[in-house]
């Protein structure tokens, strides 16, 4: 019996201390609930107090933002998509992007010298850069640029687009993207090893086409050549033969001949419409606003002027406080 009592005791004493716990708990998040509460009214009731300086903070956010934009040299952004005809867009990107390297490092003369543009028009470049083109679901349609350089090259859903690439432009001067575009075009079409590679590539699509002839030929004058001779075959040399009323199937090659069709007609399609190193798929735009204007420096100076008109606010408040401490360490 004693046994029993000190086992009923002792779940009693547990339940006891859950409820207790649940209880403590509660009371502290009734505490923390109610310290968040009066921290919000507080902090209401001090911008309330000292609203005129916070609007001012913000009406100099956005005359400094402005005054940025008047000051600054404008920047404008457009973009040209293009197709590889002869090189993967991986050797075609590496071989662009030396552009990019001249931009940055600031040799204007060498981007003059590499796109064939006067130097005033090379000096309203900011930068010429290309990317790759990420195709979602592997579906053969673009869905988005890779301007950030952060696709995962093992992802077999989202792939990167192997017959096309972006190049985004950067330029003081919108009215010069004409000139860039021959530019880039002509610095593409320069390169020797480029221009013997698609050279290679005509030749052979020459020769297949050649070849798709020939067979297609062929594969008729075969079909011709089965059909009337089971024709032939079919119709009896005499008299005392029997004729067969079941139809014999003739062999017929159609569907050879329509792949070898198809197959031609895309070696058409690529010999007229793709002649050159590359194809332009998407020509530049000319943008409607610079990039640079007054929202791209208010969305920095706007908050920026704000957080410290309330961080003097703050210190101005609780300056005798910060002068005990002070005193007092």
């Amino acid at each position: 019996m004693s046994e029993n009592t000190t086992n009923n005791k002792n779940v009693r004493d547990d339940e006891i201390d859950l409820l207790d716990l649940f209880r403590r708990m509660g009371r502290t998040l009734s505490r923390w609930g109610n310290a968040l509460g009066t921290a919000f009214l507080i902090s209401l009731v001090f911008l309330l107090r000292r609203w005129l300086p916070l609007v001012l903070s913000i009406i100099f956010g956005f005359s400094a933002s402005y005054l940025f934009k008047a000051t600054s040299a404008s920047s404008y952004t457009s973009d040209l998509v293009l197709r590889t005809n002869a090189m993967p867009p991986a050797d075609m990107i590496s071989y662009i992007n030396r552009l990019h390297t001249f931009c940055l490092e600031q040799n204007k003369p060498a981007l003059s010298n590499a796109i064939a543009v006067t130097g005033n028009q090379a000096n309203n470049i900011i930068d010429i850069s290309a990317f790759w083109i990420i195709d979602y679901g592997h579906d053969g349609i673009p869905d988005l640029v890779d301007y950030d350089n952060k696709h995962v090259v093992y992802d077999t859903v989202n792939v990167r687009m192997k017959d096309r690439l972006d190049i985004r432009v950067r330029i003081s001067s919108p009215q010069e993207l004409t000139n860039v575009r021959s530019g880039i075009i002509k610095f593409i079409d320069g390169d020797p090893l480029f221009q013997q590679i698609n050279s290679v590539r005509l030749r052979q699509n020459k020769e297949m086409l050649a070849r798709l002839d020939y067979d297609i030929l062929q594969l008729d004058s075969l079909q011709k050549f089965k059909y009337f001779q089971e024709t032939k075959n079919r119709i009896p040399q005499n008299a005392s033969q029997l004729i067969f009323l079941q139809e014999q199937k003739t062999q017929l090659f159609y569907a050879d001949i329509y792949d070898l069709y198809s197959r031609k007609q895309a070696l058409e399609s690529d010999r007229d419409l793709h002649k050159e190193i590359v194809t332009v798929i998407s020509e530049f735009s000319i943008p409607a606003r610079r990039d640079n204007g007054g929202m791209y420096y208010g969305k920095y100076l706007i908050p920026i002027f704000f957080f410290v008109t309330l961080l003097i606010m703050i210190l101005l408040a609780n300056r005798r406080k910060l002068e005990e401490v002070y005193n007092k360490y």
